[in-house]
């Protein structure tokens, strides 16, 4: 019987664990630049109703209005960061899942814009996108804490 009682009370004597330190300090600066970079993506959405140009840029892309078909592909991939980061951030329980979709969607576009829009512009400029050099990382750093990030209890 004491023994029952003492294995019910061991749980409140464990520290609890948090999520988030789990992540390098890299990742948890990027979460916050990605949530405030999709504050102003949306931010610029309005903004497009008041004023005629306003510029949006990520991965090469660049559109003189947020409201283009450009534009809403910028925005939306700048909301799908920042959703990531703020689930990184606020440890969801499927934050490792959404982070790992950014990153692979990231890579996809860093290619395309290194080997598809140089044909399809008139510079010819073969650029290297140092992103992807993060990208990488962030995906691999993901994969490694899954399994801990999964079974960990969140507060």
């Amino acid at each position: 019987m004491n023994q029952e009682l003492e294995s019910h009370f061991d749980e409140f004597d464990k520290a609890p664990v948090i999520r988030r330190k789990l992540l390098p300090w890299w990742i948890k600066t990027f979460c916050w630049i990605f949530m405030i970079l999709a504050i102003c993506a949306l931010g610029s959405i309005i903004m497009s109703f008041f004023i005629s140009n306003v510029n949006v840029s990520l991965y090469r892309f660049s559109s003189d209005t947020a409201l283009s078909p450009i534009g809403m592909f910028i925005v939306a991939i700048m909301v799908l960061k920042g959703f990531a980061a703020y689930s990184l951030w606020f440890e969801k329980a499927n934050a490792i899942s959404i982070g790992k979709i950014d990153a692979v969607l990231g890579v996809v576009i860093c290619i395309t814009s290194m080997f598809v829009l140089p044909f399809t512009t008139n510079d010819g400029h073969f650029p290297l996108r140092l992103e992807i050099l993060l990208l990488i990382p962030y995906y691999r750093k993901l994969n490694k804490i899954e399994y801990e990030w999964d079974n960990l209890e969140s507060l």
